[in-house]
C-alpha cells in the first residue's frame, strides 16, 4: 500500500510536523503559487493550510484521492466547505485552539481602554509629556457586560473577576446556574447596556446578531462607557459606533475585527478614543502552535478512517446511504428549534420515527444538536464538539427509535423544555423522489410546509382579517411570501401560521407584525446552510 501523502501548503510549526508522525510522505508547496498547488494536490490525500491558501471548487476538482483539508485555525473563509461536502472530502479545523488567545486580547483591550495607553504611548512617541492628558480610570467595582457567555465570554469573565469587577451578561441560551458558576449575573440586553461601564461582545455572526449594538442601544449607554469587539465584524453597527464616538456619546471603544478587512476607511481607525488592532485574536505563538498540533492530530485520524473530532462537515464513520439526506433536514430542524426558543433549553429529545430505524441513525443525534448549537454559540459548531456543547450547558439529551410513523414514510422531532417549563417541539420528513425537506408540525400544530431560508412563526387568536394584516405589512416593507400555512387547535382558538417568505424580516418589521395581529408569539428564523 502506498504512503499516504501530506501537503503542506503554508509554513506551519515544527511540532506540527512532529504530530503528524512518521507514517506520511510529507510535501511542501507555497499554497498560494496556484500552479505548483495544481500539481502537489494531484497525489495529495491530506492538505494543511491556514488561512492565504484558496481551497475552492478548483483546487478540489485538482485532488482525485485528497480525503481531508485540514485549516490549522478557526476560520474556514478560504475553504469552499460545499464543494469539499460533494466532492467527500472531510474538512476539519483547530475551534478551541484560540480561544484563550482571544480571550486574553480583549482583557488587554479593557485595560487599554481603561488606562488610555494606546493614547499615552503616541502622545509619549511624538516627543509629547502630558501626563494629565490620559487620566484613566480603574477596573476596580466597574460593571463589565458580557454579551455572550460561550468558552471566549467565560474565559473573559474568569479573567476580568479577579479585578473586583461587578459581571453581567446578556446570553438567552445560559442557564441561570450556569452564570452563577461563573460569577455572573444573567441580565437583560436593554439592562445591560445601560448598566455596563465597559461592554465586549463574544457572539457568532448571524442574520440575528450582525447590527446587534447599534445606535439604540449606544445612545442608551453611559457616556463613561466603553465597547470592546474581538469576536466578528459587524456585530456593532460600524456606522452608529462612528458617530456615537464623534459625538461623545461613548467614551471610547477597541476593535480588533471589521466588516471588511483591512477597514476600507479611517471612520473607526482614525478616532482618538479608539484603540484598533488588525484581528490579532489567534496571533500568538500558543494559539498557532495548537492549532497545527490539533488539526494534525485530526488528519492522522481522517486518514485511518476514525472518527474525527473536529471535523466541520462529516461526521466520522460511515453513513449508510439513506440516511444520508436526514442529516441536513436534522441540522435545520436543530436551527429552527433554537429560533423558537426564546430562553435557555434545559432538556431535548430527538426523535427518529419510521423506516429509518432499520438503520444506524445515531448521527442524527449530532446533526440536531449541530443545528441547535450553530445558532447559539460563537464557536465553530462539529458533529463531535456539539454534544460537549450541550454537556457544558447541562442540557439534559435523549435519543429514541422507533419504526412507526403514522402519515410519512420517516418523521425527524426535536422536542425540549425551556428554564421556564415552556415546551418547543418541531418536526420534519423529506417527501418526494426529490427528497423535498418540510416541516411537519410545530407545537403539537400540524402542518405541511417546505423548509425555506427564511421563516417566520406567530401564534395568535383564530379570528378573520388576520392573513390580510400581515400580508399587507410584508408586502409594504417589500418582503414576498413565498410559502403560507396556518393550523389551529379549533375554530376561533388558537392559531399558529408558518410563513416561508423571501428575505429576512428585521426586527422592526416583527414588530409591527405583532402588533397589527396582537400575536401570542412571534419568530423569525433564518436558516444558514454550511
Amino acid at each position: 500500500m502506498a504512503t499516504p501523502v501530506v501537503l503542506i501548503a503554508e509554513q506551519l510549526s515544527p511540532a506540527t510536523i512532529a504530530a503528524l508522525g512518521p507514517d506520511f510522505d510529507v510535501v511542501n508547496v507555497d499554497g498560494t503559487d496556484r500552479a505548483a498547488l495544481k500539481d502537489a494536490l494531484a497525489t495529495a490525500d491530506a492538505v494543511l493550510i491556514r488561512s492565504a491558501t484558496q481551497i475552492d471548487a478548483e483546487a478540489l476538482s485538482w485532488a482525485p484521492q485528497l480525503k481531508v483539508v485540514a485549516r490549522a485555525g478557526v476560520g474556514l473563509d478560504n475553504v469552499d466547505i460545499k464543494a469539499a461536502t460533494q466532492a467527500g472530502v472531510m474538512v476539519v479545523n483547530a475551534p478551541t485552539s484560540n480561544i484563550i488567545s482571544a480571550a486574553e486580547l480583549t482583557v488587554a483591550h479593557v485595560l487599554g481602554l481603561a488606562r488610555n495607553l494606546q493614547r499615552a504611548h503616541a502622545s509619549l512617541s511624538a516627543g509629547e509629556w502630558k501626563r494629565s492628558s490620559f487620566t484613566g480610570t480603574e477596573l476596580f467595582e466597574k460593571t463589565i457586560g458580557i454579551i455572550g457567555l460561550g468558552r471566549i465570554g467565560a474565559l473573559v469573565a474568569e479573567r476580568l473577576r479577579g479585578f473586583g469587577v461587578d459581571l453581567i451578561a446578556y446570553d438567552p441560551y445560559i442557564t441561570a446556574a450556569r452564570a452563577q458558576q461563573l460569577g455572573v449575573e444573567l441580565v437583560e440586553l436593554d439592562d445591560l447596556v445601560a448598566r455596563a461601564d465597559f461592554l465586549t461582545i463574544h457572539m457568532p455572526r448571524t442574520p440575528e446578531t450582525t447590527g446587534m449594538i447599534g445606535e439604540a442601544q449606544l445612545k442608551a449607554m453611559k457616556p463613561t462607557a466603553f465597547v470592546v469587539n474581538v469576536a466578528r465584524g459587524g456585530l456593532i453597527d460600524e456606522a452608529a459606533l462612528a458617530a456615537a464616538l464623534a459625538a461623545g456619546e461613548i467614551a471610547g471603544a477597541a476593535l480588533d475585527v471589521f466588516v471588511q478587512e483591512p477597514p476600507a476607511d479611517a471612520s473607526l481607525t482614525g478616532l482618538p478614543n479608539t484603540n484598533v488592532t488588525p484581528h490579532l485574536g489567534a496571533s500568538t505563538e500558543e494559539a498557532q502552535e495548537k492549532a497545527g498540533v490539533s488539526v494534525a492530530k485530526s488528519v492522522r485520524l481522517a486518514l485511518a478512517g476514525e472518527l474525527v473530532p473536529d471535523a466541520v462537515n462529516v461526521a466520522g464513520g460511515v453513513i449508510n446511504e439513506y440516511v444520508k439526506p436526514g442529516l441536513p433536514l436534522t441540522e435545520k430542524l436543530g436551527q429552527v428549534f433554537a429560533g423558537l426558543a426564546d430562553g435557555p433549553v434545559t432538556a431535548l429529545d430527538i426523535e427518529v420515527h419510521g423506516e429509518l430505524a432499520e438503520h444506524r441513525v445515531e448521527v442524527l443525534r449530532l446533526a440536531a444538536l449541530k443545528g441547535l448549537f450553530s445558532k447559539i454559540v460563537s464557536d465553530p459548531v462539529s458533529y463531535v464538539n456539539a454534544p460537549l456543547l450541550a454537556e457544558q450547558r447541562d442540557l439534559e439529551v435523549r435519543f429514541s427509535v422507533d419504526a412507526v410513523s403514522e402519515s410519512y414514510r420517516n418523521v425527524i422531532t426535536l422536542r425540549g423544555t425551556l428554564a421556564d417549563g415552556t415546551p418547543i417541539s418541531v418536526s420534519g420528513t423529506l417527501t418526494g423522489p426529490k427528497q423535498v425537506e418540510k416541516i411537519v408540525e410545530i407545537n403539537g400544530y400540524d402542518l405541511e410546509l417546505p423548509l425555506s431560508e427564511h421563516l417566520v412563526v406567530f401564534t395568535y387568536t383564530d379570528r378573520p382579517g388576520i392573513v390580510a394584516a400581515y400580508g399587507g405589512l410584508l408586502g409594504d416593507a417589500g418582503v414576498n411570501i413565498a410559502g403560507l400555512q396556518i393550523a389551529r387547535d379549533e375554530k376561533a382558538g388558537t392559531a399558529l401560521s408558518v410563513l416561508s417568505v423571501d428575505a429576512p424580516v428585521s426586527e422592526d418589521l416583527l414588530a409591527q407584525l405583532g402588533e397589527a395581529i396582537a400575536a401570542d408569539s412571534l419568530h423569525a428564523i433564518d436558516i444558514v446552510e454550511d
